[in-house]
């Protein structure tokens, strides 16, 4: 599926990606309509039903990423809540042992995700994933999530990377696709981000059900 030899460095997104899905699939569609319907004395569904539009309503944008942003609407400690249970906090499936095979190469690794500052430390101590990578960017320090062509111009004018002898590994297919339009040449999804749901059929992007898949040779 992947041709190493003709890759230099690897973009690796964090949830979904290399974490389960489930942890986040959890937080914001189970726990946090708990928590908020315990706030304003509503039901869980009635709750679910003020907090759908409004999480949709931002989807793409950074503010759908932004901690702050959703402690200010819906009034709740949303990284405190994010504490409370991060035990669920999980690596993917192989995901370690392909960022140890990476870390035997000559490859550039880089986390790049969407994820809060709050959020990512948390999850990077939970899993203790941060020494492999020469850089974590996220995207808040840019002012702009990776759906758009601003974060990609920003991201590679301070990293200098070439287009052409990248790789990109999400599991968003619109992030996928604004890394495509920006014109980056290798992109792979992953087909089960979440391991509580069935693997989805992909067909707009190569994509892989576990890193076993394109484990690289050092």
């Amino acid at each position: 599926m992947l041709d190493w030899n003709k890759i230099n460095t690897v973009l690796l997104d964090m949830d979904g990606t290399l974490l389960d899905l489930n942890f986040d699939n959890h937080f914001w569609l189970e726990f946090i309509p708990a928590r908020y319907a315990q706030q304003n004395q509503l039901t869980i569904e009635q709750a679910t039903e003020v907090l759908l539009p409004l999480f949709k309503s931002m989807e793409g944008k950074l503010e759908w990423y932004c901690l702050d942003y959703w402690s200010g609407i819906l009034n709740l400690d949303i990284a405190g809540l994010k504490a409370e249970i991060s035990g669920l906090i999980s690596v993917l499936p192989h995901v370690t042992e392909f960022l140890s095979a990476l870390q035997k190469t000559e490859k550039r690794v880089l986390l790049v995700t969407n994820a809060h500052r709050d959020s990512l430390s948390l999850k990077m101590e939970k899993t203790c994933l941060q020494p492999f990578f020469e850089h974590i960017i996220c995207s808040h320090d840019f002012g702009f999530a990776k759906e758009h062509q601003a974060f990609w111009q920003v991201f590679q004018n301070q990293y200098g990377w070439d287009t052409q002898s990248t790789l990109m590994v999400d599991d968003s297919l619109a992030v996928l696709g604004a890394a495509q339009a920006f014109g980056i040449k290798h992109l792979l999804s992953i087909k089960q981000p979440d391991s509580q749901k069935r693997a989805r059929s992909i067909s707009e992007f190569p994509a892989i059900n576990d890193f076993r898949e394109i484990m690289p040779i050092a």
